[in-house]
């Protein structure tokens, strides 16, 4: 919890800082953080000229989107935010009831095992993707209304592999990791044209 109540140009530049690390933040998470209310969040956003969660996340979208390779936005599951080929990639997945087990009420393992497995072929950067091997391990259930924010990382790079870590979360809290190991037929054929 962050205590900048009393000054509002501290609050503001704190917010701003935030924002840039946590730019998934919503208003209601971002008024408990900084323990003011949601009103107040807004006219400090609208101050500071940043837009809200959803503009800030179509923006990072349409950006990511842009660098896309080897696997196409139909292809994707969840929303691109942000993509650095080869290097690193984040998803967000918005848990919706279509989605849901019931009466269990818990997500489909599937849309976890897509998000992650999506977003990892989409961070290797490479026109051909091909999963050679998956490991993955669920460590919660995740409920309607939750938004999973996946981010993969490139580990490692040898010829025509990849090694992929997915990291899957809701609110900080790992609900999903898998390893994926990715193979580009094209660097190993160097281009592959028959």
């Amino acid at each position: 919890m962050v205590r900048h109540r009393g000054n509002k140009e501290e609050r503001q530049q704190a917010l701003r800082r935030y924002l840039r690390s946590n730019p998934f933040a919503t208003d209601e998470e971002l008024a408990e953080k900084f323990e003011v209310s949601v009103p107040t969040i807004r006219l400090d956003r609208l101050a500071l000229g940043i837009p809200e969660v959803r503009e800030r996340i179509m923006a990072m979208a349409q950006e990511a989107r842009s660098r896309m390779r080897g696997v196409t936005a139909e292809e994707l599951v969840g929303e691109l935010v942000e993509l650095q080929p080869g290097v690193m990639g984040i998803s967000i997945l918005e848990i919706t009831p279509p989605m849901l087990v019931q009466p269990a009420g818990v997500a489909r393992g599937y849309y976890l095992f897509a998000q992650a497995h999506s977003l990892a072929l989409a961070t290797v950067g490479a026109e051909v993707v091909l999963t050679s091997s998956a490991r993955v391990r669920y460590r919660r259930p995740v409920y309607a209304g939750e938004r999973v924010v996946a981010r993969a990382m490139v580990k490692v790079v040898k010829d025509s592999t990849c090694l992929v870590s997915v990291h899957s979360r809701v609110n900080g809290e790992i609900v999903f990791k898998g390893q994926y190991i990715i193979i580009t037929p094209d660097a190993a054929t160097g281009g592959g044209s028959a």
